[in-house]
């Protein structure tokens, strides 16, 4: 077993002792050691820190008084590292024990790589995959490549993906200090396609590594009943698109991304999700000119050409 103390393990959790309970010890398990793990907590109120504390001194509690909502817990996981990689953990998985090493032989073999994903599988069905990287479509919306799909070999390549996903990914912290934090702003859902988009605007790319397996309860913290979180989807997807899309690509792709807005809004109708989605786009109105500033900072530091990035957009 190799020791790596270049790399910490950052936990985001918020009233999650029952998964905790899980990862750490699937992370004690793994084939590297000397590693730094970091429960990096949202005002939990279930006990996870006695918990921790108790069973597992050597982990460090980082928490706080205030809820500050999941995206502001995943950029204070990354500022508590200062090693050289730092992997983000959704509380509600279990790493085999190869995760580790997997995730950062990819990462040295790969130097211009911001991040790599194992593959993960839905936990309580093994068989099926939760997702194997992030993916952004023409039309502009975001996806988790394989999500649902039965793990029967179609994705068992390595490879390049356009993003990794928050759920369990090791990240170079130097890729943070060049295009900077997840955006807070967001407060949940997609902003690990607005950091992933913002990377490969400054030239970065993102790895999927298969043989790095994770296993992901989903929406363990959130649920999955629809309300607030819907209108965040909607308005977060579209506000992701208008900071990071070239003019260009704006262009060329105008048409798929119109269509599937004008589509968008009647589906959601029809599911009785129709006031989220209007609630949604009153926040986008309300939000653009912050976005808007955003973006000439974003498209003034972009290195990439229009034609690279447009290769890794499905």
């Amino acid at each position: 077993m190799s020791e790596r103390p270049d790399v910490t393990v950052a936990i985001v959790n918020y009233n999650g002792r029952r998964f905790l309970e899980t990862l750490l010890p699937s992370l004690a398990r793994q084939t590297v050691r000397g590693f730094s793990i970091h429960v990096v907590d949202d005002a939990s109120t279930d006990g996870a820190r006695d918990y921790v504390q108790e069973a597992w001194p050597a982990v460090r509690w980082l928490g706080t008084t205030e809820n500050l909502g999941i995206t502001a817990t995943m950029a204070r996981a990354v500022a508590s590292a200062h090693t050289d990689y730092v992997a983000v953990l959704n509380n509600d998985v279990e790493l085999d024990p190869r995760w580790l090493e997997e995730l950062v032989h990819e990462l040295e073999t790969h130097p211009r790589a911001a991040a790599a994903e194992g593959k993960t599988l839905q936990f309580d069905r093994r068989t099926h995959l939760d997702g194997a990287g992030d993916l952004m479509r023409r039309n502009g919306y975001p996806d988790r490549r394989g999500h649902g799909e039965p793990d029967d070999g179609r994705l068992d390549a390595a490879g390049e993906v356009f993003a990794v996903s928050g759920t369990a990914a090791l990240f170079r912290r130097a890729a943070f200090d060049d295009v900077g934090p997840y955006d807070v702003d967001l407060h949940a859902y997609y902003e690990d396609v607005d950091w992933g988009f913002r990377a490969r605007l400054r030239g970065w790319s993102a790895r999927y590594v298969p043989t790095a397996v994770a296993y992901h309860v989903g929406s363990a913290t959130v649920g999955h009943a629809p309300g607030p979180f819907t209108t965040l989807i909607i308005r977060n997807q579209i506000l992701v698109l208008v900071k990071n899309l070239p003019w260009p690509l704006v262009v060329r792709w105008a048409p798929r991304i119109a269509w599937f807005q004008v589509t968008w809004l009647p589906r959601n109708v029809m599911a009785g999700l129709g006031r989220q989605h209007v609630r949604a786009l009153l926040e986008v109105a309300r939000a653009l000119p912050q976005a808007l500033r955003k973006r000439r900072q974003i498209q003034r530091r972009r290195l990439v050409s229009i034609a690279e990035l447009a290769r890794v957009i499905d």
